[in-house]
């Protein structure tokens, strides 16, 4: 079963600036077939509207790629604005917490894989797989975890149900295929990926959403289905009925009793083959640690068909070679076929192969390529140790991410969105390789977004020596705090972000810091104050670069800036210079005794936009104003004061107030606000410790 929308755009605001430019250059670039195209665009002048119209215009699936899942969050609540009507999921890791099994040879010392999977987004998971294989417009927000095995699409397809009114149901031979899918039976409340039984009728719960299917069955024939909220519960007349839907598996591995026969003798042939090499080199504890781990898991597969750490016999569940890479998010997305001529040694030759039928967008790609790029070598290093000391077979070096030419070769036709981008985007976007294909082309091109829809330019640049820099910018801050304005400064360390804070605020001068070590609860707390001018300056090290969005800060000032290294490259450099560009009296200070080639590129390449900017104001009669953004808190009133209220000793008493947590963090992690249930879920861990405390004091009481 399909379904076909079109995509489309709903917004009040209309393309402005160089928006248009940039639509029609993108759409062109992808409707000739190009594979590479870069959107350089300058903070502020609406990327992700750009992008947004592109995806209206070519009508195809669409993987959006972010480096962090809290960018990731931000950009799927933004797309599911822009397509109300269309599918729009949210794709990344589903752990919580994550320690991935290790060895260190030095002190001997073997870690346990430990992880905690977060069930809201596993649920999000299988929702994005399941519309990628039953609709045609589909947006993903992913993070890199889309290059990590996720199972085969063919055979996840293959387990989708599908329920239709007037349909037969076998009522044994469904019960059969739902445990094989790994649902669960109860006769408790239904969670995901569970059912039970109420005469003939079925209630069912699937991974991809919190919704109970009742289905109707008399005589062996589907009656009805409803469509009924767990919390209300079925009410007659009130409850909605559909005509049809579909399930997914439990699991995105999904392994019949024949494969899995046929992985077992495969594992079990791996490990006699490695046993005898073991044995050839002498080594035969990690001979002999090897068999006793891997015969246990075998056990517990014939037995359960599951065992910790299935996933690194993988290549042999899925029937994979030696070194073929995994199927992940990728291979759900669509293909089509494509004829071709390609050149040979004899003239040219009729060719067909499978081209990926959608298109990728590569947000803040400076950053994302070269984490998607190190993937494959982190996690092939840590493996081969555990596969050299005898705690894995070579095989479970095929559980692993793609190799970046893996990734190229299953991408398609690819937008990079950045105001930075790095060599690989730019070399890509400009070379130009013609295949004789005229529906694929190697090559593309670069398209600007200079000017913003706001009129807003980039801000002045000024170059002051660094030697007595902190005196001269106590100078600056009282003039930028009388007009109601904020300072942002960016030091190279942590404890310099802390001294300098610190010394400001015993200059009378309100200060915070903010880095990496500052929780996320308090960092939220710390930006909401900060644009409401509890303080007024804010002193960070690398936070203050992509996703901050603080058009009250008007000076942005660099301290160091002609130390050399990554907090002070080209690409940092523009990045921190752009958080200036959301106030029309935008400035930034570069403090530096020497101007380094960062400094003359970066200031080199904002005078430049800076130039373009002016000019098309000027011919347009345009006056930049400041962007107006509302100051809301980021976390619910009740989450902001929760330190201020005395958490209740009583058993019951915690209990309820768990349970209201556990509804707000669902509620949060629905909404794809991650921060908050972040908070909310640590909050959790406290409640139920405190539960703890008092079970063993009652006990000691009763004692």
């Amino acid at each position: 079963m399909t379904y076909s929308r079109p995509f489309k755009l709903v917004s009040s605001n209309r393309p402005a600036g160089d928006q248009p430019k940039a639509i029609e250059a993108l759409v062109r670039g992808v409707k000739e077939g190009l594979t590479h195209q870069t959107l350089l665009g300058v903070t502020g002048s609406g990327k992700t509207f750009t992008v947004a119209n592109v995806i209206e215009a070519v009508q195809k699936p669409t993987l959006v790629i972010a480096h962090n899942k809290t960018l990731a969050a931000q950009l799927c609540n933004e797309f599911r604005e822009l397509f109300p009507d269309n599918a729009v999921h949210y794709f990344v890791s589903y752990y919580d917490y994550y320690q991935p099994e290790a060895y260190m040879p030095i002190s001997d010392t073997y870690i346990e894989k430990e992880a905690m999977i977060n069930e809201e987004i596993d649920k999000l998971r299988h929702a994005a797989t399941v519309s990628l294989l039953t609709r045609h417009d589909v947006i993903i927000v992913a993070s890199v975890s889309c290059i990590y095995g996720l199972g085969a699409p063919e055979a996840y397809a293959e387990n989708i149900l599908h329920f239709q009114a007037g349909m037969t149901l076998d009522r044994a031979a469904l019960t059969r295929k739902l445990v094989q899918l790994q649902y669960s039976r109860t006769n408790a409340d239904l969670k995901r990926s569970t059912f039970r039984m109420r005469g003939e009728d079925w209630e069912i719960m699937p991974p991809d959403r919190e919704l109970v299917y009742s289905i109707a069955v008399r005589n062996g024939v589907i009656e009805a289905i409803y469509e009924v909220d767990p919390v209300k519960g079925f009410q007659p007349g009130k409850t909605p009925q559909v005509s049809e839907v579909v399930m997914a598996p439990a699991k995105h591995f999904v392994t019949g009793a024949e494969e899995r026969e046929r992985a077992i003798k495969a594992i079990q042939q791996e490990l006699g083959d490695q046993l005898k090499m073991f044995e050839r080199e002498g080594k035969l504890l990690e001979a002999e640690r090897l068999e006793r781990r891997t015969k246990f898991d075998l056990a517990m597969m014939r037995e359960v068909g599951y065992c910790h750490g299935i996933e690194n016999y993988s290549r042999h569940l899925s029937g994979r070679g030696a070194g073929e890479p995994p199927d992940t998010l990728l291979a759900y997305f669509p293909k089509r076929s494509l004829e071709a001529r390609l050149p040979n040694a004899s003239g040219s030759l009729a060719s067909k192969f499978d081209f990926t039928d959608f298109l990728t967008i590569i947000d803040e790609s400076h950053i994302t390529i070269p984490q998607i790029r190190g993937m494959y070598h982190g996690d092939l290093s840590r493996k081969k140790t555990l596969i050299e000391y005898g705690f894995r077979l070579p095989s479970a070096a095929d559980n692993r991410p793609l190799r970046f030419e893996e990734f190229e070769a299953r991408i398609g036709q690819c937008v990079y969105t950045s105001a930075t981008p790095g060599p690989y985007e730019i070399e890509n976007s400009v070379k130009f390789n013609f295949t004789q294909s005229s529906t694929l082309q190697k090559g593309g091109q670069v398209v600007e977004q200079i000017i913003r829809p706001t009129g807003l330019v980039d801000p002045e640049v000024i170059i002051k020596p660094a030697l007595g820099q902190v005196d001269d910018l106590l100078a600056l801050i009282p003039t930028i705090v009388k007009k109601g304005e904020r300072v942002m400064v960016t030091t190279l360390t942590k404890k310099m972000a802390e001294d300098l804070s610190n010394y400001l605020e015993d200059l009378k001068i309100k200060a915070q810091y903010l880095h990496s070590d500052v929780k996320t609860f308090d960092r939220i707390k710390i930006l909401t104050e900060f644009r409401r001018g509890k303080f007024d300056v804010l002193v960070g090290v690398n936070l203050l670069r992509e996703g901050l969005d603080l058009p009250e800060v008007s000076l942005v000032a660099i301290l160091d800036a002609d130390k050399e290294g990554f907090l002070r490259n080209e690409t940092s450099l523009i990045q921190t210079i752009g958080r200036a560009a959301r106030n029309v009296a935008g400035r930034v200070v570069l403090y530096a005794d020497r101007e380094t080639d960062s400094i003359k590129k970066a200031v080199s390449e904002t005078n430049r936009r800076r130039k373009i900017q002016v000019a098309y104001n000027k011919e347009h009669g345009i006056t930049p104003k400041t962007i107006v953004k509302e100051i809301k808190d980021i976390l619910p009133e009740e989450v902001l004061n929760l330190e201020l209220k005395p958490i209740p000793q009583a058993k019951p008493a915690l209990e309820k107030l768990i349970k209201e947590k556990e509804q707000q963090m669902k509620r949060a992690a629905k909404e794809l606000d991650f921060e908050l249930a972040t908070v909310l879920r640590d909050e959790l861990k406290l409640l139920h410790a405190k539960v703890k405390e008092a079970e063993e004091t009652n006990k000691n009481y009763n004692t």
